[in-house]
């Protein structure tokens, strides 16, 4: 059965096909008329299409505010037949050859009404017509035909009528029917079709890789949420630009049998990623192969922490050897130093022997100061863990770098954004500041010609994240690898222990700590700790003492710093 939107469609149709009809039949009759003589009362026609002019005007406004539709098609097929018997009486009854409108008008009631509808107005189309030729033939109403035949022959043109609208009624009734079931038939596929690609859209749309299709030429054709995320581009942006544009190394091939690799990528927001990429040929059965499916993964974090084991792993083997080599060569340095002291007490020696033994001398406390950081970074540290607030311990050593800055007139601006005005962890806020010293001590010394050192505390999930961003020279992606393993020192004089202490601090936090740069972009360096709860229960005085011990900065802190770090890494 035709759905209210489809019925009123084909009433609107059936409106439209009928003014046509109209208009052709008045041409032809009007033009026969012309040119030769005819028995048809034109008055009458004319009057009579006219009047079907008018009931279609009267139709299209009827099915604007009337819903009944099934109401309106069948008022319409019955005036249809009404009126097309009396065009087939005025044009000349059994010889009139608008007969043929019959089985269009049943035809219609087929595809508008249902089967039983079809027959009766069969049915009501023969017993009109039927009508219409015994009235003409008994001289009832006057007659516009040209012959006159036999009774007999008047009754085969009524039967052979009657039996081609039964036919045309059947016929069209089982088409009609057979046309709705394969539309229903195909809306059902349709529906499925849909369904079945909305499910695989939400499954594309669902996984965790990335997922990119191209054409043969290289071009995108096909972006995934994950894909969105993890290249932080819009698929408006993404579509139909090549593929390998995005990345800094070549993708795998097909063709070259290297189906993954690693490739770096600059997101336009963040800093470089690394990208797992898969691909695949995009082939169709009997078409084959349309493009390719590039599957996408971040290993960003994965590399990370891999850096982060191989580092411990020296971090370790470092310590281990300080500790051996700086018990071994202290004593050997200390009778050094102690037969020099007393050789630059001899009255005959000159002055260029009193230059060298200052020269051996200074040269001795530096390795002395070398050995100190050694046995600094592999001693066992012993931490005091209470609460502690990082808004507080940032505060106080960027007051003690706003006097410095102030003292040394650097240039160097210091700026604060804290989110939030506490930010409690469960730590060591002496070592935490010796961390913040040292960082932002690296800072300072990257900004040779002045600059702006930015600190910013801010709420991750669970997690407090300190950052300290500067404006100096940067790093290479070489030197952030190492800038956490010892004496990978990028500052003259230095030993390259200050950022090693910082991680091993942060590490006895169970804390992460790295650092993010560009050559000539300034570098920033992130220290995530985890949270303390609220409710974690504190006595009122033990939170009293903390806090005090923790705002208060301790007097020796710029001369621990460069202790136990002195040489920035």
């Amino acid at each position: 059965m035709q759905s209210t939107f489809d019925e009123r469609n084909w009433l609107g149709w059936l409106v439209r096909v009928r003014i046509f009809i109209l208009t052709v039949l008045l041409a032809i009759e009007l033009a026969v008329a012309q040119f030769s003589p005819s028995p048809v009362p034109m008055r009458l026609f004319i009057s009579t299409i006219l009047f079907w002019y008018s009931l279609s005007l009267f139709y299209i406004l009827l099915l604007s505010f009337w819903q009944e539709h099934r109401l309106q098609a069948a008022l319409q097929v019955v005036t249809d037949v009404v009126l097309v018997t009396l065009v087939v009486h005025e044009t000349g009854g059994w010889d009139s050859s608008l007969n043929f409108l019959y089985p269009l008008v049943i035809i219609v009631a087929t595809v508008l009404l249902t089967r039983v509808w079809a027959g009766l107005v069969a049915a009501l189309a023969f017993i009109l017509y039927g009508t219409v030729l015994e009235l003409n033939y008994y001289g009832v109403v006057p007659s516009y035909c040209t012959t006159h035949p036999g009774l007999k022959s008047l009754q085969s043109i009524i039967f052979v009528n009657l039996f081609a609208f039964l036919a045309v009624a059947y016929l069209a009734g089982l088409l009609t029917h057979k046309l709705r079931q394969v539309g229903v038939q195909l809306k059902d596929t349709s529906g499925a079709l849909e369904s079945l690609q909305a499910l695989h859209e939400n499954v594309i749309h669902s996984i965790s890789s990335g997922l990119i299709t191209t054409g043969l030429d290289g071009r995108m054709t096909l972006v995934n949420a994950a894909a969105e995320r993890l290249l932080e581009r819009t698929v408006a942006d993404l579509l139909g630009t090549p593929v390998h544009q995005l990345f800094l190394d070549p993708l795998p091939s097909v063709e070259a049998q290297q189906l993954h690799g690693e490739v770096r990528f600059d997101p336009p927001t963040k800093f470089r990623k690394t990208l797992r990429v898969r691909v695949s040929a995009l082939s169709v059965p009997e078409k084959g192969d349309l493009g390719y499916v590039y599957v996408l993964d971040d290993l960003t974090e994965v590399r990370r922490l891999e850096r982060e084991v191989r580092m411990q792993d020296r971090l370790a083997a470092v310590g281990r050897l300080a500790a051996a080599i700086a018990h071994e060569i202290r004593n050997p340095l200390t009778s050094i130093a102690g037969s020099v002291s007393m050789l630059s007490g001899v009255p005959e020696m000159n002055e260029e022997h009193r230059r060298l033994l200052d020269i051996v001398t200074r040269e001795s406390q530096r390795l002395n100061a070398i050995i100190t950081d050694f046995l600094a970074y592999s001693r066992i540290k012993k931490f005091q863990f209470d609460r502690a607030d990082l808004i507080r311990l940032v505060e106080d050593t960027l007051t003690l770098m706003d006097h410095r800055m102030a003292a040394e007139k650097t240039g160097i601006e210091i700026k604060r954004r804290f989110a939030a005005p506490e930010a409690w962890v469960l730590a060591d806020g002496d070592k935490l500041k010796q961390v913040f010293w040292n960082l932002c001590e690296n800072a300072v010394r990257a900004m040779k010609g002045g600059g702006t050192l930015t600190a910013a505390v801010e709420s991750l999930g669970d997690d407090w994240q300190v950052s300290f961003i500067d404006t100096g020279t940067g790093m290479t992606p070489q030197q952030i690898e190492k800038i956490f393993e010892p004496f990978q020192s990028n500052f003259e004089g230095g030993t390259g222990l200050g950022l090693a202490l910082v991680y091993q601090i942060v590490q006895a936090h169970d804390g992460k700590v790295w650092a993010r740069s560009k050559p000539g972009q300034g570098a920033t360096f992130v220290l995530r700790l985890r949270r303390l709860d609220a409710e974690r229960p504190v006595s009122v005085a033990a939170s009293t003492a903390s806090t005090d011990q923790a705002a208060a900065p301790p007097a020796s802190l710029p001369a621990a710093a460069a202790a136990a770090g002195g040489a920035r890494g």
